[in-house]
């Protein structure tokens, strides 16, 4: 009798021991070249990780990542070295990886490296959340998003600057309509993205959750210090965003009928985490792609302002532009 109890008690805590490990989610990150990928790592791996964190943990990278950019490349080998301490195993190849976790973090600093890296794990049917910038160019972003489609996997891209707490209360309407914006942030260029595609995307980020999808026209004035972009809504509200070259300030102003709010400032990286974790176990994508593609279009029809001295670009005609370009990017990975 002793005998069976101590059997099933076995297999009791076996079975719930084999649940609890078939519940975690197995995360893989691609691209150690960000601060990012460790930043991650240790608040999903770390021994002080959060109650809401158990259920998921990084457990393979593939590390690569910029192998033109600098400032990114020579990260790769401090990042490796980090995330072997949190248990991480690093694979040789994307194929690999993808054999070994049930979701994708591709964190690869080059945007440019994003569509032929997210095509492969598109084609595992894995799904992935896609770091700042999805792409490189609009016409990048646009391809990803249809090869997405194509494929029937749930993706998202975003900047942790979305999720600063104040931003998402003002989108959530607490503070009632939105009449405009104006947002800011560090604007560092890097000649192999589009113009703001490599930093200023934080504050266009911001910009658009608190203003939503609509803008149709968009005109920009540049100095060596600042560039200022001013959009058209289509409800006649204009928002604003100024890149600033030499300082590290990020925010805004929202106007609304009850006054001005400030939008409050970037608040780390576990309030991006949090929708990402949450993306993987829900399969429920947080951000409309409409609106990341929009990002896209404003700053690529801003750089086609700038290239004009100014003028007044529409965005229907900039969007059209990147669409043909992104099926010929399409037609090159097939």
């Amino acid at each position: 009798m002793k005998i069976k109890i101590i059997l099933c008690a076995i297999l009791f805590f076996g079975m719930a021991f084999l649940s609890t490990s078939q519940a975690q989610i197995k995360i893989g990150i691609i691209g150690l070249d960000t601060s990012h990928s460790p930043a991650f790592t240790k608040l999903l791996n770390g021994d002080d990780k959060k109650e809401e964190y158990k259920d998921f943990r990084v457990v393979a990278a593939y590390p690569y990542g910029s192998k033109t950019i600098k400032s990114s490349y020579e990260r790769i080998p401090n990042y490796i070295k980090e995330v072997e301490k949190y248990g991480v195993e690093i694979v040789p190849t994307i194929a690999e990886l993808l054999k070994k976790v049930d979701c994708v973090l591709l964190e690869t600093n080059d945007g440019n490296l994003h569509l032929e890296q997210a095509n492969e794990v598109l084609k595992s049917g894995k799904i992935m959340f896609i770091d700042k910038p999805a792409g490189a160019s609009l016409a990048q972003a646009i391809a990803l998003f249809k090869l997405a489609k194509k494929y029937n996997v749930p993706i998202f891209s975003s900047s942790s600057l979305r999720y600063v707490p104040k931003v998402q209360k003002i989108r959530n309407g607490d503070f009632g309509k939105v009449l405009g914006a104006d947002c800011y942030s560090p604007h560092r260029r890097e000649s192999s993205h589009d113009d703001f595609g490599w930093y200023g995307i934080h504050g266009i980020e911001m910009l658009f959750t608190v203003m939503g999808t609509g803008c149709t026209e968009v005109s920009r004035m540049c100095t060596d210090s600042t560039d200022v972009v001013v959009g058209r809504w289509d409800n006649e509200r204009i928002g604003t965003f100024r890149g600033l070259q030499r300082v590290n300030l990020y925010g805004g102003t929202v106007y609304t009928p009850g006054g001005a709010e400030q939008t409050g400032t970037y608040a780390g990286y576990a309030v991006l985490l949090d929708q990402i974790l949450n993306f993987f176990k829900t399969k429920t994508v947080p951000l409309p792609e409409k609106e990341t593609i929009e990002i896209f279009t404003f700053m690529e029809a801003s750089n086609e302002s700038k290239r004009k001295g100014g003028k007044i670009i529409s965005m229907d005609k900039t969007y059209y532009k990147g669409e043909k370009n992104a099926k010929k990017l399409i037609k090159k990975l097939n």
